[in-house]
């Protein structure tokens, strides 16, 4: 498959590890137990906004990619989006250690490991051994908004105003 633009359906079988929010595991030091996250059925009939970033915990991805999302995740929900996740090569662990460090609990924003980067790599946007920095919007399995930054340091077409002028 290469790159998913806007009216490709959303593919079958995409898989990403997830630790699910639990408040008895809200220390940034505990760990809970990563499960398969499946999105092709999670996602089926929702509103979906996946924002990809190079790396958990890295300067770009940490202040400039993020906390735009954080900022403005009551906008983005008031579109009728039902899922906001954000998406890296990084383990479950560290994901679920991200989300907690950045003060998000509750699944607000869903914080998942592409295994492998298997489907970053199916759609071709890879920055090497990492996810690429980029955006989907997916309504109710179809794709509505796909773009990738030209520049894994660029924070531009992937960040939370351009997604949430798309919705």
């Amino acid at each position: 498959m290469s790159a998913l633009k806007i009216g490709d359906s959303f593919p079958e079988g995409v898989t990403f590890s997830y630790v699910p929010y639990t408040p008895e595991k809200d220390s940034l030091t505990a760990c809970g137990i990563p499960i398969n996250y499946d999105a092709s059925k999670e996602w089926a009939g929702k509103k979906v906004v996946l924002f990809s970033v190079p790396g958990a915990f890295t300067p770009g991805c940490s202040v400039r990619h993020l906390p735009g999302f954080i900022d403005n995740l009551e906008k983005i929900k008031s579109k009728g989006v039902d899922i906001v996740a954000v998406l890296a090569y990084n383990d479950a662990f560290v994901m679920n250690a991200w989300s907690k460090a950045n003060g998000v609990k509750n699944d607000d924003i869903l914080f998942l490991s592409d295994v492998g980067t298997k489907f970053s790599q199916t759609i071709g946007w890879t920055m090497g051994e990492r996810t690429a920095r980029y955006a989907l919007v997916i309504d109710h399995g179809k794709v509505t908004y796909a773009e990738k930054e030209a520049s894994g340091g660029d924070v531009s077409v992937s960040g939370a105003e351009a997604v949430l002028s798309k919705l």
